[in-house]
């Protein structure tokens, strides 16, 4: 297909900030245990993993919802889990969610989902899963249509996100496509069974190219292959369309009438294709919700699902990884620097339990020039890792006027991400960078020398936990204004 116009698909990110996506599936905990392997044990010829930390989140349907959070938008979750510690941590975590509205369902004799993953450098060792895949009662699966009677008119879009834990039964998977329907709801799936008749009616069903080789007993290796089984299926199931995905060669959108999409794989670096699946659903959903038309929204899922398979763990999308695959065509290596405020954070953990030293530099950076240059390499001296803090547009308006930015947040942003010093890249929206600095806790903070000490904000928090800062010499003449006057001149 014509990839669409990228600019203007740009602009229609922030609408999927609009919508409003009830999510009913399975709810697990995404256990990440993260160390290093130095020998073999002595008992097995296995990997010792010298664990060094661990994290914990919402995967499964928790994953959609977590995605659709990451990207403004608002989502109700239904889900059941276990009387246990796990059910218990899971609710923890769901109300951290602000954009969630959650209902959870407390089985007694449920077993809350666990997978817990071990992970030396960026390779998974081993994965162990804790789990009940019993059917849910039929007490519960009265609850559910209840919460669906009153949530499905509240909403733009419902999704189903099924990982065979036993939620989603033939009656609750049918009871909640048709009330779907009768209010006139689209709807995407995201299938496990190999029996796909159970979701008949969806507006988008979403196997992976595996789920669909098992659901037709066939196996397929050509485009024409995957095509004509794929609309076999919406045929034979009533499904409006069938979004397959294909791992390092991407997706394909194949309606029951029409023309077929297909869309290459934008990374060629995977570290770890956990919940790329989820936030596919995410984007296709929150797309359908903005009224995007749905290849458009199948396009930038695509995006979406490259940006999350470069990153270690279950991961999510933001919109301005969104905005950045778009205008850099490709996910370039450079470009992966631009980081939402959490997904910096993350990264700078890791490189502080490697022992490296981060710096701290910021500033609007409107048309770069030399003496930014000087800068980042000053800067980087300084430092093993360099995160550079950058003043969103509406925060240059405030502190420079109504004519500037010169370059928007995102065309600022791609530029420092080519400088070799800059290390990660995090746009913050309020006056100052207090709040980001106060974050990251830098070792070393850098401005120009054109301040004091005393003068720089966040100085006196880094001084106080033993952190330096460093006054960087000016490159003589070199300002943003000095060239606008001189281009207007």
């Amino acid at each position: 297909m014509n990839p669409p116009d990228r600019e203007a698909l740009s602009a229609t990110i922030e609408s999927l900030a609009e919508g409003r996506v009830l999510c009913l599936g399975d709810l697990m905990l995404d256990t990440f245990v993260y160390g290093s392997v130095d020998r073999l044990s002595p008992e097995a010829p296995v990997p010792v993993l010298n664990a060094a930390y661990e994290e914990r989140m919402l995967g499964g349907a928790g994953n959609v919802i977590r995605n659709i959070a990451a990207l403004g938008a608002k989502a109700c979750l239904i889900a059941a889990i276990g009387d246990d510690p796990t059910g218990k941590v899971l609710t923890r975590a769901i109300a951290e969610e602000v954009q969630v509205e959650p209902y959870l369902i407390t089985e007694r004799d449920r077993i809350s989902t666990v997978k817990t993953r071990y992970i030396s450098g960026a390779q998974q060792l081993l994965r162990v899963d804790q789990e009940k895949s019993d059917p849910v009662s039929e007490v519960t699966e009265e609850r559910i249509f209840n919460v669906l009677d009153s949530v499905i008119p509240e909403v733009d879009v419902v999704v189903l996100s099924d990982y065979a834990k036993g939620l989603l039964t033939l009656r609750v998977v049918c009871g909640a496509l048709e009330r779907a329907k009768s209010s006139g709801k689209p709807t995407v799936v995201d299938p496990k069974h190999r029996d796909l008749s159970r979701y008949a009616g969806a507006t988008v069903i979403t196997p992976n190219l595996r789920e669909l080789m098992e659901a037709t007993s066939q196996r397929l290796q050509s485009d024409e292959e995957i095509i004509d089984a794929a609309r076999a299926l919406a045929k034979q199931h009533d499904f409006a369309n069938v979004l397959v995905t294909r791992s390092r060669r991407g997706m394909t959108l194949v309606p029951r009438e029409g023309e077929v999409s297909h869309f290459n794989a934008v990374t060629q670096e995977v570290f770890d294709v956990s919940g790329a699946g989820d936030t596919v659903v995410a984007c296709v959903a929150l797309g359908i919700a903005a009224g995007l038309p749905l290849k458009d929204a199948a396009y930038i899922a695509n995006l979406a699902a490259g940006v999350v398979v470069t990153r270690i763990g279950t991961s999510v999308v933001h919109r301005t990884d969104l905005k950045t695959a778009l205008l850099t065509h490709d996910m370039l290596s450079s470009t992966r620097k631009i980081l939402p405020e959490n997904v910096a954070l993350t990264h700078i953990r890791r490189w502080r339990e490697q022992g490296q030293k981060i710096g701290f530099t910021n500033g609007c950076f409107d048309l770069i020039h030399p003496g930014h240059v000087s800068l980042m390499e000053q800067a980087k001296a300084a430092c093993d890792r360099l995160v550079v803090g950058l003043n969103s547009d509406d925060s240059v308006r405030r502190l420079k006027g109504s004519t500037r930015p010169v370059q928007s947040e995102m065309a600022r942003a791609m530029v420092l991400a080519s400088l070799e010093p800059v290390d990660a890249i995090v746009i913050f929206r309020e006056d100052t960078p207090e709040k980001l600095i106060e974050a990251v806790r830098p070792d070393v903070l850098v401005k120009g020398a054109d301040y004091t000490v005393d003068e720089v904000v966040g100085g006196a928090f880094v001084q106080s936990y033993g952190g330096q800062v460093v006054l960087a010499k000016l490159s003589e003449g070199m300002s943003t204004s000095n060239l606008i006057r001189r281009a207007n001149s």
